[in-house]
């Protein structure tokens, strides 16, 4: 006689089969209804493309047909408007269509299928956004035929793969550069960027300078160095605004005399990496720019010279400002550390002249009508070996610095420490912060604890801020690359 625990094992993959069979013939049986009043229901009307390089393929957007009715719907035939000639790609529930037309799909009750979107737009021929559209068509078996509007929008760009600029060059501003494989500056050429230039990276692109770069937009026409992603990852959120999208720019040895004045540098996984070319010769001017939410360090300055000024590096992964010996003076910058994606991010400033057993001689580190905070009790970090024949140059002067408070007082001049403590701190010192949207403003708000703390000796040397409003219009300016204005 069998044992019972075989029969009771027996009993229950008999039900399994069962009940698989049963789901199959559910399937199998289904009614499917050729009411006219049935409908599919749609994730969206519109499928809008955000706006693409002409040329280039887009990324895959999704559409999603609902079926909420009681039975289920045939659909005879998903087709695009313009058929063979369309610029849209759609693959429906798995299969692509060819000529933009198929035939026969099923949609069981209270079940959907998928609809992916590609496209690809030809040339705009202009300085315009080029939009197209076209019409996807469900007809469903039952007669009844819906629709879903499928617009893109392209502009026309320069595509360069692998570009190396040996001779003095200039590039044009009617269209922006997509660029594959890096940009390199070879020795003893320069690059000339016009206001209103536009550099976008492919993935893991990078400008690389041997040579030099004069690289000088306006307040209204930055120069401007971007990933190539131009649509949104979700809704809310474009890739734009998100870290990591290129590499970022690398001056290396041997390179001076660059210039990146009025410059828009973001979402790189760094931002600016200048290699040691020693301290006799000014290997980098930084002006009136921005750094922002990069993946790594924003600026990272190697055993070189560097003057900075009306500039701000925000939203770093890395830290915000690495220094590792060299000759430096910030004036009227803004170094906000508050890289929003992980909680393992860098400092704010990072200064050091030695690590480990290795030195480097840190000639000058002047911070001047500066801010230099973010979230944590201390975003000002270093290494410096200070001896009895060597007194490590640092000045801290009219900033506002988040840092545990200095008696030093030769070093840390009329200085506002940002301890979190206060009413008024950290973040709540900006006009905007969004970390929702990842959307920042770093203008001082009207109660801001920067308001007139910058020594105006200094702001007359630079007495337009970042976004070209004056410092000097109500006789106290403010510290940072930004001024109060009223709205």
């Amino acid at each position: 006689m069998p044992h019972k625990k075989c029969i009771t094992h027996r009993v229950r993959l008999a039900l399994t089969l069962l009940m698989a069979l049963l789901a199959g013939a559910c399937t199998d049986f289904e009614s499917f209804t050729s009411d006219v009043s049935a409908r599919l229901e749609f994730s969206t009307d519109t499928v809008a493309f955000d706006t693409i390089v002409s040329t280039v393929p887009s990324a895959t957007r999704t559409l999603i047909a609902y079926n909420r009715n009681k039975d289920g719907l045939r659909i005879a035939s998903v087709q695009l408007a313009a058929g063979a000639a369309s610029h849209f790609r759609v693959n429906v529930d798995g299969e692509w269509l060819p000529d933009g037309k198929g035939e026969d799909f099923k949609v069981y009750h209270k079940d959907s299928i998928i609809v992916r979107l590609e496209v690809t737009v030809p040339k705009v021929g202009s300085n315009e956004v080029g939009v197209i559209s076209d019409i996807l068509r469900f007809r469903l078996e039952s007669g009844r035929v819906q629709e879903v509007v499928l617009t893109a929008g392209a502009i026309d760009a320069y595509m360069v793969h692998g570009m190396v600029i040996e001779h003095d060059s200039t590039l044009l501003t009617d269209k922006p550069y997509l660029i594959y494989d890096s940009l390199y500056v070879a020795p003893g050429a320069r690059l000339t960027l016009q206001p209103g230039t536009r550099l976008m990276f492919h993935d893991d692109a990078a400008m690389h300078v041997y040579g030099a770069v004069d690289a000088v937009g306006t307040a209204g026409q930055p120069v401007v160095f971007r990933g190539d992603r131009m649509d949104h990852m979700f809704a809310y959120l474009p890739y734009d605004n998100m870290p990591d999208r290129w590499q970022g720019i690398n001056i290396h040895s041997g390179s001076a005399g660059n210039r990146f004045v009025h410059c828009d540098i973001h979402s790189g996984s760094y931002g600016i990496i200048c290699d040691s070319t020693g301290l006799d010769t000014t290997t980098l001017t930084l002006e009136s720019t921005v750094i922002h939410n990069v993946g790594g360090d924003g600026l990272r300055l190697d055993n070189c010279k560097a003057r900075v000024a009306n500039t701000q590096v925000s939203n770093t992964k890395g830290d915000c400002i690495y220094i590792y010996g060299g000759d430096y003076e910030f004036v009227h910058c803004t170094i906000a550390q508050f890289y929003p994606f992980t909680a393992n991010r860098g400092y704010a400033l990072y200064l050091a002249n030695s690590i480990g057993e290795a030195y480097r001689e840190l000639r000058q580190a002047r911070f001047i009508n500066s801010v230099i905070t973010g979230y944590g009790e201390d975003v000002i970090m270093g290494s410096i070996t200070e001896g009895q024949d060597y007194t490590c140059p640092y000045l801290f002067s009219h900033c506002l610095l988040n840092t545990i408070e200095s008696e030093d007082t030769l070093r840390f001049d009329h200085i506002i420490y940002d301890t979190g403590k206060q009413e008024l701190c950290r973040e709540k010192n900006f006009k905007l912060f969004d970390t929702t949207n990842f959307l920042y403003d770093f203008t001082p708000d009207s109660l801001s604890r920067i308001r007139s703390l910058a020594d105006s000796t200094y702001s007359l040397r630079y007495p337009i801020d970042l976004r070209g409003h004056s410092r000097l219009a109500d006789g106290s300016p403010d510290a940072g690359c930004l001024e109060y204005t009223k709205e």
